[in-house]
């Protein structure tokens, strides 16, 4: 069984036991000290040593439950996926990576809280594999970290706290009720990837499901391609990363599920895939350079409609 004293450095270790890794202290290695930490547990399915916090949160899914539950009881190990992220002024750190249930991959989004050298907040999204389809995607042990989303944003290229999250709130108001008009920036080479499938520029998923694949990001905005997204709600904008303008947020997508056919802003009809009262939970990370949403990737399940979020508590 590995020894999570194995991935902590030394000092990262006295910090943990002396108190003194402060949210404002703690820096990105501190922060990635304490993700490896987490990760290393669930390799070896004990978090016994994990520093928690007397009443430390933890939902899966949406659910809060008692810590450890839910994919503690069957995770068998994670895969080489790893993208991680930091916010070293609010002390959170996250990553998407995959792990296995019982063999079977599927897709991880966790972020953490860490105030006092105790983890305070667990919050994760497990987007797990279903046979026959794709959503997730059924190969999710393929993913790979796009440099686009791990390298650092020059100085004079970067954006504001505010200017960031107000780029990713833009793309939710422009998903909500998609009719064309966009209320973000986009950079022309965006790129989006949903529960590790492609979702723009694919020309090769486009030739078997849908022409809409080989669209940009732009491109499919503002042909209204989302109109049946009724409400994004519960909107939380919770790690933002300055160094690598990441933006990490959460929330949840409905579909009342009245709007059966609908025009494209080209005059095209389109079917409806969600006919029936629907949501998604979704985790969702931006990359903002200039300004402009660069890259998107998101992780999200199917919830109960109209669930509510336990973090709005």
């Amino acid at each position: 069984m590995l020894k999570l004293v194995m991935v902590v450095s030394g000092m990262m270790l006295a910090l943990m036991l002396s108190g003194k890794a402060t949210a404002a202290a703690c820096d990105r290695t501190c922060l990635y000290g304490f993700l490896d930490a987490y990760l290393a547990a669930i390799d070896a399915r004990n978090p016994a040593k994990l520093p928690l916090a007397k009443g430390v949160r933890f939902t899966e899914n949406g659910v809060e439950m008692k810590f450890p539950d839910g994919m503690w009881n069957s995770v068998d190990g994670r895969g080489d996926y790893d993208l991680r992220f930091a916010d070293e002024k609010e002390g959170q750190v996250g990553i998407y990576t995959v792990v296995t249930e019982n063999g079977n991959p599927s897709i991880l989004a966790l972020r953490m809280k860490v105030v006092d050298a105790r983890i305070t907040e667990i919050e994760t999204i497990m987007g797990r594999y279903e046979e026959g389809r794709d959503f997730p995607s059924p190969s999710p042990q393929k993913l790979y970290v796009r440099p686009i989303l791990h390298d650092k944003v020059p100085v004079e290229m970067r954006t504001s706290r505010a200017a960031m999250i107000a780029a990713a709130n833009g793309y939710f108001d422009s998903l909500q009720l998609n009719d064309g008009t966009l209320h973000t920036v986009f950079d022309p080479r965006c790129d989006r990837i949903e529960n590790g499938v492609e979702t723009t520029n694919n020309p090769e998923r486009a030739k078997t499901v849908s022409a809409f694949y080989a669209l940009g990001c732009e491109q499919q905005f503002k042909l209204g391609l989302y109109r049946y997204d009724d409400r994004l709600r519960a909107r939380r904008f919770t790690l933002v990363d300055e160094e690598r303008g990441l933006v990490l947020t959460s929330g949840f997508i409905d579909h009342i599920g009245k709007l059966l056919e609908f025009k494209l802003t080209d005059g095209t009809t389109r079917k409806t895939n969600y006919r029936t009262p629907h949501t998604y939970e979704l985790m969702e990370l931006f990359k903002i350079i200039n300004g402009k949403i660069a890259q998107v990737e998101a992780v999200f399940i199917t919830v109960p409609y109209n669930m509510q979020s336990p973090w709005d508590k």
